[in-house]
């Protein structure tokens, strides 16, 4: 049997959830409290984070690689985009600047207060870049890179929607419509709702 050490709200475990869910593959779920890891997930993984999955006894601690993995398996909507290499490379484009470059704005305007250095706008507006990148590439298009949803609109809806609920009224108000309505049809997608039951 499948095991994946997850916790629910961490954006990282989420979007590892959702392939896995996506591609049907058995997976037995473990809710880990972040201030009590169980042992038997530290054993397989050092790095104490979540997710980790013990796939029949090969591990895998990168939430990327999770994904990458499950589809592997089966990708009945063809989330890789496997016929499209331009498109592969956007896929692994976006994936590297939301984790590598969003992911840090996102941190600093959630937790401002960790981060006096600057008022909480600026690291929102830093933020946005971001955001109005992604609005752009949904022009006359439901999803980022094709008609459907590919890796990259999995891999950073979660980071999306933390950005947005940290002021959802400020995001509500923003010109980047095509993004609003991009993350709602997630929010409200039987895929997203099934992988965030309790």
């Amino acid at each position: 049997m499948n095991t994946l050490y997850s916790f629910r709200r961490c954006p990282y475990a989420m979007r590892a959830r959702m392939a896995l869910r996506y591609s049907g593959v058995a997976v037995d779920i473990v809710e880990v409290s972040l201030r009590a890891k169980p042992a038997e997930m530290l054993a397989l993984s050092s790095k104490g984070t979540v997710p980790v999955l013990n796939a029949d006894g090969q591990v895998i601690d990168e939430s990327l690689s999770i994904m990458r993995w499950a589809l592997a398996q089966n990708d009945p909507q063809d989330w890789l985009l496997k016929d499209d290499s331009a498109g592969q490379a956007q896929i692994d484009t976006l994936i590297e600047e939301n984790d590598q470059v969003f992911k840090v704005h996102l941190n600093r305007y959630k937790y401002a207060e960790r981060y006096p250095e600057q008022p909480m706008e600026v690291y929102r507006a830093e933020g946005e870049v971001f955001l109005r990148k992604l609005d752009g590439l949904l022009a006359g298009r439901d999803y980022l890179l094709a008609g459907h949803p590919s890796l990259a609109d999995v891999a950073l809806m979660p980071f999306v929607r933390q950005f947005a609920h940290v002021d959802r009224e400020w995001f509500g108000q923003t010109p980047y419509g095509r993004l609003q309505v991009w993350l709602q049809r997630f929010l409200e997608s039987a895929l997203f709702i099934g992988v965030m039951q309790k």
